[in-house]
């Protein structure tokens, strides 16, 4: 289904609007194109893609545990998962005063969480590769819940290591064999995947292909309309993802009931 106007706000724009109102000052976003941007999908107007969200159901979730600024930037690309997968969560980080309703969702029975974060640093007891089949996830009558640190790769390592209620967790440790495909900011490492790229790859592993095939999708898409608005040239729709993303406007409103 594509997103009707007016539809609620997602998680992360509710984070973000919750953020907004406690800035003393504007937030003011480095690099970006230039000009007032739409509040649905955070591009310029004549870049817009609301009318083109591939929301999809999944049988599993993801929590966003985000770093404080990251809900502000238009490039944080946990806004698109947020776009496709309904059953996304959404929390600001805080070492001192960890979200009530955050830690609620974690013990949520409904819920088995996941925290994806690189094996080499977490000790080996903790971590697995995949999921466990999909008939023992079955049984245990549980979803999965992917927990993605949401901010750069030094401020993921410090919400790892100075959050208690993580300590835990099962730890996923993915082994993607692509680089990134993230062109929105800088990286060091061509390994260091994007939220989204994660994400898709999380999906993929609870059986979500075709929310995990969308999301990829809408990423692409959406990375290109903001690098085209940057370099102040007209959106293309003529090519191959944008002509995939205009075939999803009927076989969205098709997706699957969460098992």
């Amino acid at each position: 289904m594509q997103q009707e106007a007016g539809s609620a706000p997602h998680a992360v724009s509710r984070l973000r609007s919750t953020r907004l109102l406690r800035s003393t000052r504007p937030f003011l976003a480095r690099g970006g194109p230039k000009g007032a941007r739409c509040g649905g999908c955070r591009l310029l107007p004549s870049h817009c893609l609301c009318a083109h969200r591939p929301v999809r159901a999944t049988h599993a979730g993801i929590c966003l545990i985000m770093h404080e600024h990251e809900a502000l930037k238009p490039s944080n690309t946990g806004w698109l998962i947020a776009d496709v997968v309904p059953d996304t969560l959404a929390f600001e980080w805080s070492r001192t005063a960890p979200d009530a309703a955050m830690l609620a969702a974690l013990q949520d029975p409904q819920w088995k969480p996941y925290l994806v974060f690189p094996g080499e640093f977490v000790e080996p007891s903790r971590v697995i590769s995949a999921l466990p089949p999909a008939e023992v996830q079955q049984s245990s009558g549980k979803r999965p819940l992917f927990i993605l640190l949401d901010a750069t790769w030094s401020e993921a390592r410090k919400i790892f290591k100075k959050s208690p209620y993580l300590a835990q967790m099962p730890v996923l440790s993915l082994q993607p064999e692509q680089v990134s495909r993230y062109a929105l900011r800088r990286s060091r490492r061509e390994d260091h995947l994007c939220t989204a790229e994660v994400a898709a790859l999380c999906l993929q592993q609870s059986g979500d292909t075709d929310a995990a095939a969308a999301l990829e999708l809408w990423f692409d898409v959406f990375s290109d309309h903001y690098l085209r608005a940057k370099q102040q040239l007209p959106a293309d729709w003529s090519d191959a993802q944008h002509q995939q993303l205009l075939a999803l406007g009927g076989a969205a409103a098709k997706a699957a009931t969460p098992a």
